[in-house]
């Protein structure tokens, strides 16, 4: 029986991988990665591969394989993926969050999109073009991660300091959140390659005051204190500051509207993007959002503490700044720790990597027009930017109009097009032949 082509095997690939449940809430009480690495490793060794399988804690698995270029002159590529996936409630969705179900045109469960698509995508084309006998010129290394929806301290983050020869020779890294199709109101297709990420800044306040009976007059309240501060920093607008790529960015979409481009008014432009304006409208500026309180322990008893938990983001070149505003508002009896704190990072917008990118869409889309763009959250790329890699965001998918992309990220009915990985395994497997 001949071997399925890489189109025919991505599906089953992502559904399986959707049912292997990785969640991962933060605090390793989930069922952690090690399963899902036991599939990619089997998947990846049935066409001669030797993965090994890397644990940084009980439940925090990666694997990382390294495919040899038939150039050693050449530098190294890194095609990097992660494998867990934040929480689901399962009586939220319509279809099982972790069953995996094809229906409607699209494969449906928690990591659909984030990111087990782009895991099935990168097994499918390589398994295939191994099969084939088709090595690339230079050194592929293929990671899938743990821990990247916790910040990647115990998988990118833990490699790169504990394995960085696992990466000897990369200068480059493709990941996650790039690559997809964003179709404007006159019909012009972008599609968004990440050149660029918000820097993370998850944030625990604390207020201190003095415990007392809730029934007396007390201004030393902790509470009130925190109050407050989550107040100010939750009402803050920071100013719109244009990096180089979100300006390229905007400057594309009027180019490709007919708008005129006002660096002035970005948000008018940013209006056009449908559902997207949510997350490209988070990269025109720093952003703080309280979203944890925890006080006290009965009506009638003022606490002696109390904490919140904030969720900042800021843009590259700018942390500096940004932390002087957050001490700023949150005033001298509140103070701050890191919960998590990872860097911003850019990269130019230009290179045979880049063009590689580019060609290959445009192969398979005449209408693409490639742009770069800078991604509200974050990603692996963060850790491999310490080592020196030019890092992007290409995980390509061809995708309906109307369908809210953004919205899918961590949110209910996640699910991706069938129609969508079958394109990602064609322009994949295009960009694989000319980089």
């Amino acid at each position: 029986m001949s071997n399925p082509s890489a189109e025919d095997e991505v599906v089953e690939l992502c559904s399986d991988l959707i049912r292997i449940d990785t969640t991962n809430p933060g605090d390793h009480s989930g069922p952690g990665e090690r399963k899902a690495a036991e599939y990619v490793a089997d998947k990846l060794a049935e066409v001669g591969l030797e993965p090994k399988i890397y644990e940084s804690h009980s439940k925090r698995s990666s694997l990382v394989v390294r495919i040899e270029g038939t150039d050693p002159q050449r530098d190294a590529l890194l095609i990097h993926g992660h494998l867990d996936v934040v929480p689901a409630q399962k009586e939220d969705w319509t279809r099982d969050p972790f069953g995996g179900e094809i229906a409607d045109g699209c494969v449906w469960g928690r990591g659909a999109v984030d990111m087990k698509d782009m895991d099935a995508m990168i097994l499918a084309v390589m398994r295939e073009r191994l099969r084939q006998g088709r090595r690339p010129e230079r050194d592929i290394v293929l990671a899938f991660l743990a821990d990247e929806e916790a910040g990647g301290k115990w998988g990118a983050h833990w490699l790169v300091d504990k394995h960085p020869e696992l990466f000897e020779g990369c200068t480059e890294a493709v990941g996650e959140v790039g690559g997809f199709s964003l179709t404007l109101p006159n019909d012009e297709r972008l599609y968004l390659i990440e050149t660029a990420e918000k820097g993370l800044a998850w944030m625990r306040l604390t207020a201190r005051g003095t415990a007392g009976h809730g029934s007396m007059v007390h201004r030393d309240n902790a509470v009130t204190a925190l109050a407050a501060a989550v107040q100010r920093l939750g009402d803050h607008a920071f100013p719109i500051q244009l990096t180089k790529t979100v300006r390229a960015f905007l400057e594309q979409v009027c180019d490709a509207t007919g708008i005129e481009f006002d660096p002035a008014d970005a948000e008018k432009i940013v209006e056009n993007l449908g559902p997207m304006r949510r997350m490209i409208g988070a990269t025109l500026r720093n952003t703080l959002n309280p979203t944890v309180l925890e006080a006290g322990y009965k009506a009638n008893v003022i606490p002696q503490s109390a904490v919140a938990q904030v969720d900042g983001r800021f843009l590259p070149g700018h942390e500096e700044e940004f932390f002087a505003t957050v001490d700023e508002l949150l005033g001298e009896h509140v103070s701050r720790e890191f919960i998590h704190h990872d860097i911003a990072v850019e990269t130019e917008w230009d290179g045979p990597l880049v063009a590689a990118m580019g060609a290959a869409l445009r192969a398979h889309d005449p209408q693409a027009r490639p742009v770069p763009y800078t991604l509200s959250g974050g990603t692996d790329a963060k850790s491999f930017a310490t080592l020196g890699m030019k890092c992007y965001g290409f995980a390509p998918l061809k995708l309906p109009k109307d369908l809210d992309f953004s919205g899918m990220f961590h949110g209910v009915d996640e699910r991706v097009p069938l129609d969508g990985l079958r394109f990602g395994v064609r322009v994949l497997d295009h960009f694989l032949d000319h980089v």
